[in-house]
């Protein structure tokens, strides 16, 4: 067990230099992203030990030698032959954790470079900008190269009133479905088909620890409305998606959409929070929300015996989960690699497919 565990072991780089007693003392290690973006980290480490130059043992980590507010903290997971970095950002926050009769623990908060769009704070406004356009904006503000994959309407008037840059990019994102991530200092503003991730195949009893998969109707609708008022024609705006917005996404099964109408008949939502100008934004709204929907009509949550090759944005194929579940097309949305000294590496993540698989 100890040879298992020393083969998957984080290695932890500060300001660039591996640290291996952060290595030593970690007792637990989480690092997670979703959808919307921004990678945080979690690492708790025994803070009592030996020093360096001293015979007796002391407190650790909390005299910012070794680790400190403001550094930046680098991670990778995998055997050495296959090494993946999972992290890199800067150290937000340390704790100290002590209790009577336990060995005293300090625990590094960090957070990727999209920190800097949550602490910025501002009201402005973009006239004649796509999303797309407002979020290669705001990358160049933070000194980071954007790259955008998104189609969606030119806005006459967007505000931003007293958002963080993160939040308004994210709210953005919400209204065309698309999803922001970081990589480098590259920032993605894209919608899922223009995004690349990992392609990995997991098989129940195997690699895959653990699963929990769902398909339900609760949340699923044959259509989705969006209205408003056009200022300038003087017309009322109302358009409408339908179930074979997804079908464009899909190589087999049955989609949510298809499901519910089958099973309880026509179901319809309406947006009513955001409110279109023009129809161009209705449509791309409505688009959107029924994608948002009909794609999650399968939900999974699983764990692996850790798969540092996974990220926001893999394509996973699940084998021996159960007729309607068994195929590929699940999409990753969220991935938290954790390590720690019961368990050793494990990647525990969550997914969704738009179809359940022909009876």
């Amino acid at each position: 067990m100890t040879e298992l565990f020393a083969g998957v072991a984080p290695v932890f780089r500060v300001d660039g230099s591996v640290v291996g007693d952060l290595a030593r003392d970690v007792s637990c290690l989480e690092i997670e992203e979703a959808t919307d973006g921004m990678k945080t980290l979690r690492l708790r480490l025994l803070a009592e030990g030996p020093q360096a130059n001293a015979q007796d043992e002391g407190q650790l980590y909390l005299d910012g030698k070794a680790i400190d507010l403001g550094k930046t903290l680098e991670v990778s997971l995998g055997p050495s032959d296959d090494e993946r970095f999972v992290f890199k950002g800067g150290v937000s926050g340390i704790e100290a954790d002590f209790k009577n009769g336990a060995e005293p623990h300090v625990v590094i908060y960090a957070e990727d470079r999209l920190m800097a769009l949550r602490m910025t704070r501002r009201s402005r406004t973009y006239e004649q900008q796509t999303d797309g356009d407002i979020a290669s904006a705001i990358a160049s503000e933070h000194g980071l190269t954007p790259e955008v994959g998104a189609d969606g309407p030119t806005y006459d008037v967007v505000q931003q009133w007293n958002q963080s840059d993160l939040a308004f990019l994210r709210a953005r994102a919400r209204l065309i479905q698309a999803e922001v991530w970081l990589t480098g200092e590259t920032l993605h503003f894209a919608t899922r088909g223009n995004r690349n991730g990992t392609t990995i195949t997991l098989i129940q009893g195997d690699e895959l620890l653990e699963v929990r998969i769902r398909a339900d109707l609760a949340h699923q609708r044959t259509a989705v409305r969006v209205s408003g008022y056009d200022a300038r024609d003087r017309d009322r705006i109302e358009e409408e998606a339908g179930g074979d917005v997804v079908q464009a996404e899909i190589s087999s099964g049955r989609t949510g959409p298809q499901v519910l109408e089958r099973a309880f008949g026509a179901r319809v939502s309406r947006v009513v929070r955001d409110a279109p100008l023009v129809a161009a934004e209705a449509r791309a709204w409505a688009r959107a929300e029924l994608r948002r929907r009909a794609r999650a009509f399968v939900t999974v949550t699983g764990t692996t015996n850790g798969t540092p090759d996974m990220v926001v944005g893999s394509v996973l194929t699940l084998d021996r989960v159960g007729k309607p579940f068994n195929g590929g097309g699940y999409y990753v949305t969220r991935v938290c690699h954790a390590y720690d000294l019961t368990d050793g590496f494990r990647t525990h993540f969550d997914a969704e497919r738009a179809t359940v698989s022909e009876s």
